[in-house]
């Protein structure tokens, strides 16, 4: 029986290959595809099956999708149910709890609805000027964040501290920067506020110490207060900016009045010194230097046309100072309070001209930034950059025309003799009188000499021409095709004219002969510390 079986299996498996006989097995169902080829046996029933399975997951994920889209559909219909009924009702939860506080903050941003057009309501406005500035603000930060072309930034060290420090008389400490020629020997002598984002390392950028030997010049430069070295000053405000300078020349040793020097921003420290310590002053030197936008006293055209040349987030971070300064500190974290370096022009909100771009891509400039960003942002700590910035567009406490200056008028003795006596001195109109006389006495005659370029787009032109409509007195030098750095940093020939300007021909240090001249003329001429009220 075994046998029998045994040869019936042979003879099949001799007969036909056990691919053909599952071939066998498979039935042709004559259906046919277009680009099918006919293929004989295993072969065709497997391409087959492949692809009703492929033309099966492709339906699957089809009917997955459509599926997922009918409910997300459903689930956003049911969110705006439920959004209408919580917020469209007024006895509504979230109305009740919420509804007071958005009133008041409402009033208060009302002012901010001057700036839409008169056909606009602000209900449907506001909302869409809100999106469209969040979708800018990720679209910004997104293509910062990736930008691979771009090195990585390097990070801001900051060295042991080395600076010469005084003592002031309100128990703070000024750390200071001297260059030139030593005490005894100085003709001339300079005291230079630094700008915003800088400190005593700045001076004016790349000044020779030869240039300063050959006009015998000494000059000082120091850190603001809550900058570099400095200690912060609790209540800070340009009169305390001009006493410090003076107390700083009488503890360096400045035999005579010195000059003011003020870059940009730190021109705002320099016209503060002109009207709080004229008597110290020997001059200005001014180099584009920064006037408040806000100032009532500029044209509506020279408003605008200040207004004009600035960026739109310079213009952004000016109405944050002036309205809302406590959001200074976060921009401030976010760019060179982040321990990290940057671009000048993109940490200031810059639109630079030709020959700024040019002299910001130099190394030498660049190493400078660098050192000086790092001493200024020595402290991290935010507070004094925002009052710098506060003080740039708030109430100085003076306008510029009040800088005007005046000759001294003749014909005073008769008030200078009824001042002299005490009983004459309680009559309020008499005392009005000479109070104007000494007002007049006290302003600043002494030059004023103003550098600008007129490729400048962070001090724009405009602010230096309305300075010299306002003071008359003062001279204006246009350059043209200059920009805000170009002609005050890192130029031989640029710094040769204006030491040449502000003090003629270069005569050296002084000699021992005029040393004691000088001595003779001091002891003639004592000076005060007191500010001008």
């Amino acid at each position: 029986m075994a046998s029998d079986y045994d040869a019936d299996i042979s003879e099949v498996a001799g007969s036909r290959s056990w691919t053909e006989e599952l071939a066998s097995l498979v039935e042709d169902t004559g259906i046919r595809y277009p680009g099918d080829v006919a293929v004989e046996g295993f072969d065709g029933g497997e391409e087959a099956a492949a692809a009703a399975a492929a033309e099966s997951l492709k339906d699957q994920v089809k009917g997955f999708l459509k599926a997922s889209a009918e409910m997300l559909g459903e689930l956003g219909r049911g969110c705006r149910d439920v959004a209408v009924q919580s917020l469209g009702k007024e006895d509504s939860f979230v109305v009740r709890k919420l509804g007071g506080p958005w009133k008041l903050v409402s009033r208060r941003l009302s002012f901010l609805n001057e700036y839409l057009p008169e056909d606009r309501d602000p209900v449907h406005a506001w909302p869409v000027v809100i999106s469209v500035f969040l979708i800018a603000f990720a679209v910004l930060n997104v293509n910062s964040e990736h930008q691979s072309s771009v090195p990585l930034p390097k990070k801001v060290y900051i060295p042991p501290p080395s600076a010469t420090r005084i003592l002031l008389p309100d128990g703070r400490h000024i750390a200071y920067r001297e260059q030139g020629v030593s005490e005894e020997k100085a003709r001339f002598s300079m005291i230079a506020p630094h700008s915003f984002l800088s400190s005593r390392l700045a001076g004016i950028p790349g000044l020779k110490a030869s240039l300063l030997e050959e006009f015998g010049v000494r000059l000082v430069t120091y850190d603001l207060p809550g900058f570099g070295e400095s200690d912060p000053h609790p209540h800070r405000n340009l009169n305390t900016s001009a006493l410090d300078m003076s107390y700083i020349a009488t503890a360096v040793g400045f035999k005579d009045k010195f000059w003011v020097v003020g870059h940009s921003s730190g021109g705002m420290h320099a016209w503060a010194a002109i009207r709080y310590i004229p008597n110290r002053l020997a001059g200005a030197a001014m180099f584009a230097p920064f006037v408040n936008p806000y100032e009532s006293s500029m044209t509506k055209e020279e408003k605008y046309r200040t207004w004009k040349k600035w960026t739109s987030r310079r213009k952004f971070m000016y109405f944050l100072a002036r309205r809302f300064p406590s959001f200074l500190v976060y921009f401030y974290r976010r760019s060179f309070l982040s321990g990290k370096h940057g671009r000048l022009d993109k940490w200031l909100s810059l639109s630079l001209g030709e020959k700024d771009r040019a002299l910001l891509e130099e190394p030498i400039f660049n190493e400078f930034w660098e050192r000086d960003v790092e001493e200024s942002v020595r402290q991290w700590n935010p507070k004094p950059f925002a009052e710098e910035a506060i003080l740039q567009v708030s109430n100085w406490g003076f306008s510029l025309p009040d800088l005007q200056v005046q000759k001294k008028r003749h014909g005073k003795g008769l008030i200078l003799w009824l001042k002299s006596i005490p009983l004459l001195k309680s009559i309020p109109w008499l005392k009005s009188i000479y109070s104007q006389a000494e007002r007049e006495g006290a302003s600043f005659l002494g030059p004023i000499h103003i550098w600008q370029g007129i490729d400048d787009q962070l001090v724009p032109p405009s602010m230096t021409e309305f300075a010299g409509r306002v003071l008359p007195g003062a001279t204006l030098h246009r350059l043209p095709g200059e920009g805000h750095f170009s002609y005050f940093c890192f130029c031989d020939e640029c710094h040769r004219q204006i030491f040449s300007t502000l003090f003629g021909t270069p005569r050296g240090p002084l000699s021992m002969e005029d040393q004691t001249l000088t001595k003779g003329d001091m002891e003639e001429t004592p000076h005060t510390d007191d500010a001008t009220d």
